[in-house]
């Protein structure tokens, strides 16, 4: 006859350990607030006389601040009124130029003029162009003369250049246009052309 297994009996689990309780942390203690004495009335006078002392400050900066944009304003005004003056004068020269240019153009449209009339015609305006030059040369303006010089490339502007051996490499040997500055600053460089070696002839 068979036997049958009768079940091990299980492991008691054990029990879960009650949670002990948490004591709430206490609150940490507050520090007292040092409240400051009251100023003195030294103090309050300092104080009083400090706040005097920067609303002086800022009433003389703010009046800076005007006078240097009144400056400002006033120097702008002499320079444009310079530069209007000094146009005036230099027009004022010029006036007689511009009559004379006028009066030769009369000259030269005359129907009953003699043919010996051209002449005086180119005369008068050779007169009134040294004239101009010297108007424009008391306005400071002085001409760029490059003819026969050495070739420099802050006062002339070079457009070609010409084999020759009568002149040395580098020279200027045809002066195209003048040049001109005014009171040391270029207006206009020179154009000219340049001389240069000619090359040596191949070996036989």
């Amino acid at each position: 006859m068979k036997k049958t297994a009768t079940p091990s009996p299980k492991p008691e689990t054990a029990a879960a350990a009650p949670a002990t309780p948490v004591a709430p942390a206490a609150p940490a203690p507050t520090e007292a607030v040092a409240v400051p004495p009251p100023p003195t009335p030294e103090q309050l006078e300092e104080l009083r006389a400090r706040a005097a002392r920067a609303d002086e400050h800022w009433d003389r900066l703010l009046r800076t601040a005007a006078d240097l944009e009144n400056y400002r304003k006033r120097a702008a005004r002499e320079r444009i009124e310079a530069a209007q003056s000094a146009s005036a004068a230099l027009l004022q020269k010029l006036l007689p130029v511009l009559d004379h240019f006028e009066l030769a153009q009369s000259a030269a449209r005359g129907a009953d003029a003699p043919p010996a009339s051209l002449e005086s015609v180119q005369a008068g305006i050779a007169l009134i162009q040294q004239q101009l030059r010297n108007v424009l040369s008391e306005a400071g303006l002085e001409e760029i003369d490059a003819r026969g010089r050495p070739f420099d490339p802050m006062l002339h502007e070079a457009v070609a250049q010409l084999e020759t051996a009568e002149a040395p490499d580098g020279q200027v040997v045809q002066q195209i246009r003048k040049g001109y500055k005014f009171r040391e600053r270029l207006l206009r460089p020179a154009t000219v052309v340049v001389a240069r070696k000619p090359a040596a002839p191949p070996a036989a």
